[in-house]
């Protein structure tokens, strides 16, 4: 009996043992996980030791003082895009329309992040509504739709700069919708449809317009062409008709002098007698075989006195 009992307290005392060993393996295995931290990259852990900050952990490995070191924060180094919800804003023509956007942001100090502000995301998203009300509110829904890069830029300024104690850097802020309600829908749909029928009749218009002043432009232009060429034709009929006489007239002196020349010969003068003859015969005969009653006078027949006449002129000449 008192060999089972010595063996049984054996046995109990190797499980206590083997129990407590276990025991001290958790320990130091939660021990290694605790202290253990890999940080991803463009990542940042706020370490705290007893509750108070201590150290900013980068990308890497680290080791922290088990049971007395925590992480606290962790922050991503990443721009961050976030979406800002639909709100109503009232414009400076006391139109309520609905904008909403996105926020693109980026955390510059993971400390002034993590003890700056409660909620950095929910602060920026608050202040771009805020600012975004007020910027509308200088606008009429008109120019709203025109101004949306001052509107952006003003609400990156005004983000920016109320976000610096956070550790927070605003990059940009882009308008995704304006939504005015239907009712000014309807009319600034009427509105454009009358403004593009305008733009289509005063097109058409100035298309007809046009197209008469090229007409004229062209009757005119046809009307200068024609009286150009009637000019020059008649110039150069003008001309012809000068050189014409010009020509005739220094045939005519031409053959006078010829005429002339010849009288000078010998029995030149017998030689124009001779041909005046046969053309005062020819001529008379002519004048014969008319049937129109002639008076003529008596000695028209006498062609020796005509000759005589003619030579006496020619002489003279």
């Amino acid at each position: 009996m008192a060999i089972s009992g010595g063996l049984i307290f054996f046995a109990l005392a190797i499980s206590g043992g083997l129990i407590f060993f276990a025991f001290v393996a958790v320990i130091v295995l939660v021990a290694i996980i605790k202290t253990a931290v890999v940080v991803p990259q463009k990542t940042a852990y706020i370490v705290e030791r007893l509750g108070k900050y201590r150290t900013t952990l980068e990308a890497g490995f680290h080791i922290l003082l088990p049971f007395f070191d925590r992480i606290a924060y962790r922050h991503t180094l990443k721009e961050m895009a976030i979406d800002v919800p639909p709100q109503e804003c009232i414009t400076k023509d006391n139109i309520a329309v609905s904008v909403d956007g996105i926020l693109y942001l980026q955390v510059m100090d993971p400390v002034k992040a993590s003890y700056g502000i409660g909620n950095y995301l929910f602060a920026t998203t608050q202040l771009a509504q805020t600012t975004m009300r007020s910027e509308m509110g200088k606008l009429d829904l008109d120019r709203s739709f025109e101004e949306r890069t001052a509107i952006n830029g003003a609400i990156v300024s005004a983000v920016d700069k109320a976000s610096d104690p956070w550790g927070i850097k605003v990059t940009r802020y882009e308008i995704k919708n304006i939504t005015p309600p239907q009712s000014i829908r309807d009319a600034m749909e009427k509105q454009m449809r009358a403004e593009r029928e305008k733009r289509a009749m005063i097109a058409e218009s100035e298309g007809e317009r046009q197209s008469k002043i090229n007409r004229a432009e062209g009757e005119r232009q046809q009307a200068i062409a024609l009286s150009e060429g009637e000019r020059e034709r008649r110039i150069n009929e003008a001309e012809g008709r000068a050189k014409e006489i010009t020509l005739v007239a220094d045939a005519q002196a031409e053959g006078i002098r010829k005429v002339a020349a010849a009288l000078n010969e010998p029995g030149g003068l017998n030689s124009v007698n001779m041909q005046l003859a046969q053309q005062y015969l020819t001529q008379f005969g002519n004048l014969a075989k008319q049937n129109n009653t002639m008076i003529i006078p008596s000695d028209l027949a006498n062609v020796a006195g005509v000759l005589k006449a003619c030579t006496g002129i020619i002489k003279n000449a």
